[in-house]
C-alpha cells in the first residue's frame, strides 16, 4: 500500500505543551483569582459577624438565622434571652443572630 501514497515526512518541531514555569504561573493566577473572589470576601463577612455578635447588648433588636425578630433582655456568654412578644421569652445561641435591626423595628411590626 505504500506505493499508492507517498510517505509524508513531518518536520520535527518543539515539544508539545508548556514548560514547568508556565504551569506554575497558571497555578499562581488561579490561586489569586480564588483568593480575591472567594476566600477574602468570606473571611471579611465572618469577621464582621464575629464583631456584631460580640457587641450584642441588652435592648438590641435582632433577627435570628431562622427569621425570628426579638428584643434582647439578657446577655450571657454563649446565649441571649430575647423577648419575642409580651410574656414570650426565648433563649437563642449568640452565633445564630443574623442581624441587629434599628431601634423601633418591633414597634413597626
Amino acid at each position: 500500500m505504500d506505493f499508492l501514497i507517498s510517505a509524508a515526512h513531518a518536520q520535527e518541531g518543539a515539544a508539545a505543551g508548556g514548560g514547568m514555569i508556565e504551569f506554575l504561573i497558571m497555578i499562581a493566577i488561579f490561586f489569586a483569582i480564588m483568593y480575591f473572589l472567594i476566600i477574602r470576601p468570606q473571611s471579611k463577612r465572618a469577621k464582621e459577624h464575629r464583631a456584631m455578635v460580640e457587641a450584642l447588648s441588652k435592648g438590641d433588636e435582632i433577627v435570628t438565622n431562622g427569621g425570628l425578630l426579638a428584643k434582647i433582655t439578657e446577655v450571657g456568654e454563649n446565649f441571649v434571652k430575647a423577648d419575642v412578644a409580651d410574656g414570650v421569652n426565648v433563649i437563642i445561641q449568640r452565633q445564630s443572630v443574623a442581624a441587629v435591626m434599628p431601634k423601633g423595628t418591633m414597634k413597626d411590626v
